[in-house]
Order: C-alpha cells, then sequence, then structure tokens
C-alpha cells in the first residue's frame, strides 16, 4: 500500500508523456524511445507510458520516475491489443514496469481480465485498466485496479467515434468512482490537458502531440491544405 500511495501521489496532477513511436516507423527504435522519455523528464512530466519489454528495461536504465508498462499484441480472432497475454503481465513485471496497462473493455480475449488484474497485483505492481466506457471502469475497480483511463473510449465497438476531441465527459463519470483517474485519448493541447484535471482527472497522458513527428506534422499538412 505504501508503494501504491507513493507511485500514485508522484503522478497526482501531473502529465504522463507516452513515448510510443508508430510501429515500424522512422522512430521506432529503442535509442530514440529512451531519448523521448529523457527529453520529456526535461520537460517535467511525472511519468512516461512505454510499450514493449526491451524498451521498458533500456528506459529504466536511464530514468526514475514511474513507467506505465504495456505490450501491444495483434492477435488471430481478437480485437484487444495492450496487454491481452498473462505472458505479457510476466514480461512487464520482469522489465521493471512500476505501473501495468491492459485492455480492460468487454470484448472477447484470450485470458480474463479477472486474470490479468490478478497476475499484476500478485506481482506486487500497480494495475491500470484502459477503459472504453463506465461499465468498463466498474468492472475493472470491483477486480481490483488501481487506476481507471479513458484511454480507450471511442476507439472500440459501437462507441467509435469520427472525433478528434477527448472524452472529457468520461473523465467526469469516471471522477465519481472514487479510482485514481489518468485522462488519455486525443489530449492534443494544453488547453485540453487543463480541462482533463478541471474536469476530475488525476493526471493526464499525453502521447501523439508530443512524441510522433510524424503525426504531428501530418496535422500541420492538413491544416496549410485546407
Amino acid at each position: 500500500m505504501k508503494i501504491k500511495n507513493k507511485i500514485l501521489k508522484s503522478i497526482k496532477n501531473k502529465i504522463i508523456v507516452s513515448c510510443q513511436p508508430n510501429q515500424n516507423g522512422p522512430q521506432d527504435k529503442t535509442k530514440i524511445v529512451v531519448s523521448m522519455a529523457q527529453a520529456a523528464i526535461l520537460g517535467g512530466c511525472g511519468g512516461v507510458r512505454i510499450e514493449g519489454y526491451k524498451n521498458i528495461i533500456a528506459v529504466k536504465e536511464k530514468i526514475k520516475l514511474p513507467i506505465i508498462g504495456i505490450i501491444k499484441n495483434d492477435l488471430l480472432n481478437y480485437k484487444v491489443r495492450i496487454t491481452p497475454l498473462i505472458q505479457d503481465v510476466e514480461k512487464l513485471v520482469k522489465s521493471g514496469a512500476h505501473i501495468i496497462a491492459y485492455d480492460a473493455t468487454n470484448r472477447k480475449r484470450p485470458f480474463s481480465t479477472k486474470d490479468i488484474v490478478s497476475k499484476i497485483k500478485k506481482a506486487k505492481r500497480l494495475a491500470m485498466a484502459d477503459c472504453s466506457s463506465i461499465e468498463d471502469a466498474k468492472k475493472a475497480i470491483i477486480e481490483g485496479a488501481d487506476i481507471i483511463g479513458t484511454t480507450l473510449s471511442g476507439y472500440t465497438g459501437k462507441q467509435v467515434k469520427d472525433s478528434e476531441k477527448p472524452d472529457l465527459k468520461l473523465v467526469k463519470k469516471f471522477k465519481k468512482l472514487n479510482c485514481f483517474v489518468i485522462a488519455e485519448g486525443r489530449y492534443n493541447s494544453p488547453a485540453l490537458a487543463k480541462k482533463a484535471i478541471l474536469a476530475g482527472a488525476d493526471a493526464v497522458t499525453v502521447g501523439s502531440a508530443i512524441t510522433r513527428i510524424d503525426n504531428i506534422t501530418n496535422w500541420y499538412v492538413k491544416a496549410v491544405e485546407k
């Protein structure tokens, strides 16, 4: 409990930077991921979100802030991608990630969310539920998640939205559940991050707007072309 409180306190009201380059892109190299994390720390972030066993190990050697670790898997017959396997959790534990995030949506999966959370907790790591709805979050809390995130809002099933705006309404709903809330997903400006905190988020994760040069460039290109 002391470790949990210490980690949550350290990221409270902070920006968490997701250092995840586009897969197979020019930035998709461990050295670059490490440099992203180091640069984010210079900017004052409270922690980083890192994908991949090797990347996490490399980042952990260079920084002391909390690391949210995930492993993305493209599985046959399953749409869940974020830490869907027990083996993924085992790898993330070995990598040294302080927080392990997983897909907490109500979709077909190889292992139940209950089993995933149980594995995380037995390893004495914090479990972060990447949710798409209030129902996902409520279930995650019952199963023992320490953090609920709006990560997958607008990206799954009937709730898929063609929107560039973050789901601030869901942040407000999550806050009422008496759990640590991380706002994540389309927080592409400082103003939006501030709105997330004002809506009740305990922390905000920002990814593409900080770390993906190709995405950011494309935003500018589209704006100019219009």
